[in-house]
């Protein structure tokens, strides 16, 4: 279990990295239960990240009023249409859009909820064939579709760099994704995990997905 202390530790050593920029940090809780997000909560943070569709409403409605009214919830996993539905309107943000297939039908099922569904188009800018992402020169043409949808807004893009030690190149892949942004015009740049969130925030992160680093001891 993550205790409370544990993660108010890590969290405020997190908070003196961070010195004021202006960043969400999204506690990545998909390998841990609804007790953790309590700790979490009570340590201080209000957005939770989780990547399995099921699992993660099943465990969020869990939680008790206040924590469920008072937090924004993150989905930053693969989304297959079929999970479409369980998704949209449960969670506040969408990371990882990378088709204009799986856009439509979050469009249409946001239009049916009578809301409007904020999403992220996720970019692998590394080119992993063992990630999931539109291709940097494929993100124009996205965009422009996707903006042609009602019940969608495109708040930002997502990257999930590779898990390598060179800070060089990472800082590489993280400046494209900055680029990337400001090219669009974008507000939000979800990039940076546990291994690489200070070079993320140098480069331009406005949301950062912290998993281990809050919740295990250092």
């Amino acid at each position: 279990m993550c205790t409370y202390d544990t993660i108010q530790k890590n969290y405020n050593r997190i908070l003196k990295i961070v010195d004021g920029k202006n960043v969400r940090i999204v506690a990545v809780t998909k390998y841990y239960d609804e007790n953790a997000i309590i700790n979490a909560y009570r340590a201080g943070l209000r957005d939770f990240g989780e990547s399995r569709a099921l699992e993660s409403v099943e465990k969020i409605n869990k939680l008790d009023d206040e924590i469920r009214q008072k937090s924004t919830y993150h989905f930053i996993g693969h989304l297959q249409t079929n999970k479409v539905k369980h998704v949209v309107g449960f969670f506040d943000y969408i990371h990882s859009v990378d088709s204009l297939k799986v856009a439509k039908e979050i469009a249409k099922c946001a239009a049916e909820k009578g809301i409007v569904q904020k999403i992220l188009i996720q970019v692998n800018v590394a080119d992993e064939k063992s990630k999931f992402g539109i291709a940097p020169l494929q993100t124009d043409d996205l965009i422009k579709e996707i903006s042609k949808l009602n019940s969608l807004k495109i708040e930002g893009l997502m990257n999930i760099a590779p898990l390598i030690d060179d800070e060089k190149e990472l800082r590489k892949y993280f400046s494209q994704m900055r680029k990337l942004k400001e090219r669009y015009g974008l507000k939000e740049l979800s990039m940076g995990m546990s291994n690489d969130f200070k070079i993320a925030l140098e480069e331009g992160a406005t949301i950062i997905r912290l998993g281990r680093t809050l919740f295990k001891n250092s």
